[in-house]
């Protein structure tokens, strides 16, 4: 989600260039923080951000932890996605040195260019979360009307059932997690001995 894509991340020293008082440049912007032309301002996902946004964020925000007097967590209000998150990160130390904090987003934004997910672990149980909840909804709306305690109650098994046999149905779609539609629902819980019409 980077507004910087064509920068050489590997290229620290440019970066830095490229970065350091960005929120002074940024158009339709309004900044009332108390930072100085030594910072930059870096958004990382917002509201309507898919799942592998929301993942590497995540990321992101557990690398820069280790840096609390130069990271600092924000969210901006933004007119078209309600929302974007990110940080505040100082970029030169007293000094003129880059901070490790600018050092180390810049290594993970490397990292991102040369493969998307920083952390495949968090980003599969994201993955298996939106899914499990999308059954779920599935399962509450119509035909189906389960209760929300029914739903729970069947969801591991319809997950189960459609992964051994129609795995297509359980696919991420659109980075939202697997969204099986009606029809796959019904198959899997008729299979499953299931009657939601009673």
């Amino acid at each position: 989600m980077s507004a910087y894509a064509g920068t050489n991340w590997n290229d620290v020293e440019a970066a830095a260039v490229a970065l350091t008082g960005n929120f002074r440049r940024f158009t339709n912007f309004a900044y009332f923080g108390d930072k100085d032309a030594s910072w930059a301002i870096v958004y990382t996902h917002n509201r309507d951000s898919g799942l592998l946004d929301q993942s590497n964020a995540a990321a992101i925000a557990k690398a820069l932890a280790r840096f609390p007097d130069d990271v600092v967590e924000i969210c901006h209000s933004h007119w078209a996605v309600g929302y974007v998150d990110g940080f505040e990160l100082r970029v030169y130390a007293t000094g003129g040195a880059i901070t490790p904090a600018f050092a180390t987003y810049c290594e993970l934004q490397a990292r991102l260019d040369d493969y998307p997910v920083l952390d495949e672990d968090d980003y599969s149980e994201r993955e298996r979360e939106a899914l499990y909840e999308n059954v779920c909804q599935g399962l509450r709306m119509s035909p189906f009307y389960f209760s929300a305690d029914e739903a729970d109650a069947a969801a591991e098994g319809v997950i189960r059932w459609l992964w051994n046999h129609d795995p297509g149905a359980i696919d991420n779609r659109d980075d939202q997690g697997g969204y099986p539609n009606d029809d796959e629902l019904a198959k899997a819980l008729e299979a499953l001995g299931y009657s939601w019409e009673d």
